[in-house]
């Protein structure tokens, strides 16, 4: 394959791109988390309150913005790597912070080890991010460079010796590169968890005189945004595996199908695009060798079905995105008809690492049926919120409380819902679930694309199960029947339910229904959209009759299920807060100077209980909704 020996370029882009970093290393360098979640925590003013403090101290410093590392719970983000201390991240940054640690660490020498969250060398001082709680079950495989590189400087990628993989694969044959992915057996991480390597194996088999590489990075799952960091932060570790993959199967045309409500994901892979085409490593004769292979961005418009690989196709094509029945599978007869592999970022992402430390690292990493790792989302009722990758067959107990911290402020947990809208919700009873593809499965739930949320005693199972089929629902194309008019029928059943309504046959039916979705509808969509369904009648069936049958909502959620009123002995006659708090005037001071709810003009919106002083607490919230008597409350 090689006109010219690639090794020979290549030396000479490392040596520069090495030489630009050493260049910098003699200097303080400040990287600022600048990717989308850093940037809503307000990083770009911390980022210009570090520029506008060290040109006023007249000092010489690069502030250099990186991607995500990891660490939501405390953005805006900063490291600090001034020469002479290991590099130091420091969280919860504003103005005041930023001027005491250029005023302390980057005019003196002291580095404020009271505001810092770890440090990244080993040190006589401050332990490193390995020695954090959720360091020791951490393993940070794709998400290595995150945070920590130039997303929009290829030398950054480079210096770290990028594209080395792709140097080692173009010496070789491409057989040598597919048959490393097969022995690795890396499983697509989009969540169907298929072999990589299989796939690529027919694709290439398919023959033709076009092959595509497609990178699906349609990520529309709630509170998902594992893709989006990634592209936002190590783009050129997505296109470096592309790169191989087209290698392995003689494509010559890729696209990365990104969604347009990621435009910074989309401006940072353009502009690797455009670094890696002018470094020789995309285009024509790749580092001088007879391979070619060019890339190019569409933007998907935002539709969560066009997750679905044919509906990704057919609107690459310009086509509805609708999904279409298989076989053919897409590695036959893909994109304008043609043999065409289509994996996730993730999937992708893995490939240079697999190349360059060998398949038989990858497969020490994980279970023997799931190696490598996983990238989650922490989000919802968890302390520590962000970006995690731990090996496969960690435990969700591991992941939630020594990854996650646990729930915050004592809270009791109730259930974590995994795998997007179409995963399944599972109680404290299978915390100790192994997190692999077919553990979860087993278990009711899907590994999914990585999406993961927390719940404590106040979600309500039922209302959970509702909102995320209310979701797919309104995501669903309306191509199959199943789909379009069964999710439709389940949500008015569980809508009903959250009102009380119902009878003994109205879980029967809702499961039946379920089952005849997951087994009857075309697409992934529709044959995961019961799983929040099933996976909470089969773990909170009590939640659901207690809603059908006593007319009460346990987590007091409902909103048809519970009403406010106002305990008599707690209340402070000359206390008004909770009349100032109510948007629709529902509270009025009685003649005795005591507060009482008006209920049928109360909307429970909740503000009065919160803004009831903690000395008081005389705001309650009831279910069922029957008052006490003033018998009782005399009495209490």
């Amino acid at each position: 394959m090689s006109a010219t020996d690639p090794r020979k370029i290549y030396t000479k882009l490392l040596a520069e791109s090495k030489e630009k970093a050493g260049s910098r290393q003699d200097k303080p360098q400040i990287l600022i988390g600048t990717a989308t979640c850093g940037i809503a925590a307000g990083a770009l003013q911390v980022r210009d309150d570090f520029i506008r403090e060290i040109k006023e101290k007249g000092l010489e410093a690069d502030v250099i913005e990186v991607g995500c590392m990891g660490h939501c719970y405390a953005e805006p983000l900063a490291v600090i790597a001034k020469p002479g201390f290991p590099p130091i991240c420091y969280g919860h940054l504003d103005e005041g912070l930023v001027h005491r640690l250029v005023e302390d660490f980057l005019v003196g020498d002291d580095p404020s080890y009271e505001y810092a969250l770890a440090a990244l060398e080993r040190n006589d001082v401050f332990p490193i991010f390995e020695d954090f709680p959720r360091g020791a079950y951490e393993k940070k495989l794709i998400l290595e460079n995150c945070g920590f590189i130039d997303a929009l400087n290829i030398d950054s990628y480079l210096a770290l010796e990028g594209y080395n993989a792709l140097v080692e694969a173009l010496i070789q044959e491409p057989a040598w590169v597919l048959e490393e992915i097969k022995v690795a057996n890396l499983r697509g991480r989009g969540g169907a968890g298929f072999p990589a390597g299989l796939k690529w194996e027919v694709c290439l088999k398919s023959g033709g005189d076009e092959i595509y590489v497609i990178c699906n990075a349609d990520e529309g799952d709630p509170g998902a945004f594992m893709d989006r960091s990634i592209l936002e932060s190590d783009p050129h570790l997505v296109i470096e595996g592309m790169i191989l993959c087209a290698y392995a199967v003689g494509a010559k045309k890729g696209y990365l199908y990104i969604r347009a409500e990621y435009p910074r994901a989309v401006k940072h892979v353009q502009v690797a695009i455009d670094q890696a085409r002018e470094k020789g490593l995309l285009g024509s004769s790749i580092l001088g060798t007879t391979f070619s292979f060019d890339l190019e961005i569409f933007q998907g418009a935002g539709a969560f079905v066009c997750g679905e690989a044919t509906a990704l196709v057919n609107s690459m094509e310009g086509k509805i995105g609708l999904p279409e029945s298989r076989p053919p599978r897409l590695a036959q007869q893909g994109f304008r008809g043609k043999p065409t592999v289509l994996n996730n970022v993730k999937t992708f992402a893995y490939v240079p690492l697999i190349m360059k430390r060998g398949a038989d690292w990858f497969k020490g990493i994980g279970t023997p049926e799931s190696p490598g790792t996983a990238v989650f989302s922490l989000v919802g009722k968890i302390v520590n919120t962000g970006l995690v990758e731990v090996p496969m067959g960690t435990t969700l107990r591991q992941l939630i409380y020594d990854v996650g911290g646990g729930l915050p402020n004592g809270r009791e947990f109730k259930a974590v819902q995994i795998g997007g809208p179409s995963g399944g919700c599972l109680p404290e009873a299978e915390l100790d679930v192994p997190i692999d593809f077919d553990s979860l499965h087993d278990a009711g739930a899907i590994m999914g694309s990585g999406g993961l949320v927390v719940m404590d005693q106040d979600d309500c199972m039922v209302a959970v199960a509702r909102y995320f089929l209310d979701f797919t629902q309104h995501e669903s194309c309306g191509k199959c029947t199943f789909c379009r008019l069964g999710t439709r029928h389940m949500l008015d059943i569980l809508t009903d339910i959250t009102k009380g309504k119902g009878d003994r046959d109205t879980l029967d039916l809702l499961e039946e229904l379920a089952e005849d979705v997951r087994d009857g509808s075309l697409c992934n969509l529709g044959r995961t959209a019961p799983n929040p369904v099933l996976t909470t009648l089969k773990y909170f069936h009590d939640e659901y009759r207690a809603h059908i049958e006593e007319g009460r909502c346990p987590a007091l959620s409902c909103r048809d299920l519970i009403l406010y009123y106002i305990d008599p002995p707690r209340c402070s006659k000359l206390c008004n807060v909770c009349v100032g708090s109510c948007p629709t005037e529902a509270i009025f001071t009685r003649e005795d100077g005591l507060k009482e709810i008006d209920q049928e003009k109360c909307v429970k919106c909740d503000n009065c209980r919160k803004a009831c002083p903690p000395e008081y607490s005389a705001v309650v919230k009831l279910s069922p909704p029957v008052l006490p008597s003033d018998k009782e409350r005399k009495a209490k």
